[in-house]
Formats: structure tokens, sequence, C-alpha cells
């Protein structure tokens, strides 16, 4: 079967993850074949280093007959805006979270995607890491019982240097702040776990970090099922990273995952044990090394295996469009000092939108 030819939307920092995985052959159904950047300089740089085809405009891009799949790799408020433009090729769409700012402009994803056919994945990599796979599969199984309480904890050290590499970070208008961008991850997971959200409290500031969006913020959260859930997410931690952790908490078992991206098997206790108990973290302990990232080898794997086979895709438009909406209803929380119910219509979410809106 021939490899998928893909080619990378935006030649930023994260597209040389992507990058690496494609064009050195950790992927085995895929390859990288072109990158593209409105950046003529920074295009022609990255497509030489790789060595791919440069485009300067993403329609052209995806309407090259060289291109299988494309990857969307640009400032976050920038992603609604490509999808859209590059969806009526037809071909499939991978776009790095968050799939957009604003949930008009995730409908507007889903609607074009939906109308000209294309398979939408949204990046969720953390997914696919060995301790969240076994934590996942014990919940698919019963083993908690009825949940109790769900937490994230993002403690990462993100200094001014980091937000004054690009412009877009940390604005209001194409990133948002650590829960739209760092701890996204994060939320996602915390409901992947939990369930379904009824509402949610949040508050937030902006302690070190010289940004219009926030770098420290607390959320309490109910779940339909009737867990509690608390996110704690702050890119002010000093002097260094600590962690990027998951608990899930029931009424026959607690699970502790840690590391710096839920990476690393902390705790597993389950009351009664099974077989399986013993080895778990000689198999799921944590994620395997790669020099270019476990997890978002494995979700690329994924991505191929499902545009090949025709299988479901983890993480699709309605997917990416429910973390969305939660993120969403945390900012509008703070916003309005309020606990929102998760179906809402955002009014002070400032989350896509130009600083200077009201």
């Amino acid at each position: 079967m021939n490899k998928l030819k893909f080619g990378l939307i935006g030649c930023g920092k994260i597209a040389m993850r992507h990058a690496n995985l494609l064009a050195k052959g950790e992927v085995p159904g895929a390859t990288l074949q072109g990158v593209c950047d409105l950046n003529r300089e920074r295009a022609d740089a990255f497509a030489a280093e790789y060595g791919v085809t440069p485009f300067y405009d993403p329609a052209e891009m995806a309407g090259s007959g060289q291109i299988d799949a494309l990857t969307v790799l640009t400032p976050s408020g920038l992603h609604a805006e490509n999808v859209v433009k590059i969806a009526p090729f037809g071909k499939p769409i991978v776009v790095e979270k968050p799939m957009a700012l604003k949930l008009e402009d995730a409908d507007r994803v889903i609607e074009a995607c939906d109308r000209h056919g294309v398979r939408l994945f949204i990046v969720k990599q953390n997914r696919f890491n060995a301790p969240i796979v076994a934590l996942r599969r014990a919940i698919d199984e019963g083993r908690f019982g009825r949940m109790v309480l769900g937490t994230v904890r993002v403690r990462w050290c993100r200094r001014q240097d980091y937000y004054d590499e690009a412009p877009w970070r940390g604005t209001w208008e194409n990133d948002g702040g650590v829960l739209a961008n760092q701890a996204s991850h994060h939320v996602d997971m915390l409901v992947w776990m939990m369930g379904e959200v009824e509402s949610v409290f949040a508050r937030a500031s902006t302690a070190l970090a010289q940004i219009e969006a926030e770098d420290t913020a607390v959320v309490t959260l109910k779940f339909k099922n009737g867990a509690l859930g608390i996110i704690e997410a702050t890119t002010a931690t000093r002097p260094r990273d600590l962690e990027g952790s998951l608990s899930v908490l029931g009424e026959k078992g607690s699970v502790v995952v840690g590391g710096f991206a839920m990476n690393e098997l902390v705790s597993w206790e389950f009351a009664p044990q099974i077989d399986s108990d013993q080895t778990v973290f000689d198999e799921h302990g944590h994620n395997p090394k790669h020099p270019y990232g476990y997890a978002h080898k494995c979700y690329y794997d994924h991505v191929v295996d499902c545009i090949n086979n025709d299988k479901r895709q983890l993480v699709d438009g309605l997917g990416g469009r429910k973390s969305l909406e939660l993120i969403s209803a945390i900012y509008e929380s703070i916003e309005t000092g309020r606990e929102i119910p998760i179906r809402f219509t955002p009014k002070r979410c400032r989350l896509g939108r130009p600083s200077n809106t009201p």
C-alpha cells in the first residue's frame, strides 16, 4: 500500500515534531510531501530542511496532486479559517488542538467538512499515552464503580521569553491563556474519563506573564453522573515544570497518572484486584522512549489506519467541539463570576475575539 503523502500548513515550532515523524519514517504508512507558510522565507527554509516541496497558500497545497492529507499547524486563532479554506478539496484534515477558539467557528469547521465529505481529525495525542490507555480500559470495564472525583493539575513553567517568541501567544484573539493552550489536553482528558459536564465555576489571574489572557486558573466542575472535578492550571510555576497530572477516584478504585504530560503511572489501586493489576506498571507504567514523541507517533498511526481502513477517528469535529464548549464555559464563568451550565450561549467569553471586544 502506498504511503499517504501529508502536507503541513504552518511552519512554526510545533511543525517540527510533525515533520520529524513524517519525514524520517517514524510513521510506516505516511510520509511528508510538502510544507506551507504565508512567510515564503520560512516555508522555503523548512522545505529545504526536510527535502520537500514548499507552498505559500493553503489552497494551493490542498489542490496539489502531490498531497493526500493535510495537517493544520497555524496559530490557534487561524485553525478554523484554514480548515474552511481547504475543506472543498475533499482531503482528510488533521488539526492541532484546539480546532477553533470560538464555538461558532467550530460549527463552521464541522459544517464545511460535512458538506465536502472530509475526514476531520483533532490532535489529542495524550489519549495514546500508555498509562492513559490502561486507565481508559479500566473505566470501560466498570472497575471504578460510581465516579467520585476527577482532577487535573498543570504546573508548568512558561517565562516571558516563551510568550514573546510569537506575537499571537497569550492573546485573546489567537491563543487564549493556560486553559485554552497548555491545559486543553488535560481538560479533554478529564471529560473523556469522567463523562459529560453539567456546570463549571472558575477563577483566573495573570500572575507573572505579561499577556492578555490568564496564566493561572482554578476550576470546579459538576459532572452529570454526580461526580465533582477540579482543574488547576498555571504556567507560572517557578523555577521549572513540575507536572501535568490526572487523578480519577471512584467507589472501587483510584488511579493517578503524572509525569510532565500524563505519561507516568503513579498510583493504581482497586478493590478487588485482578491479575492484570500485578503487571500494569510493567506494561503501562510510562510511555516508551521515542525521539519525536511516542504519543504523536501513535496518533499518526491511528490517523493512517482510519483513512486506509475507513475506521472511526478517536476525536472528530464533534469531539473537538465538546472540549471547546467546556473551555468557553470556563472563560464565561471567569468573566461573569457565576456558575455556568455547559449548554449556554457565550456572552462574555473573550476567547477568539479581539482584545478590545467588550
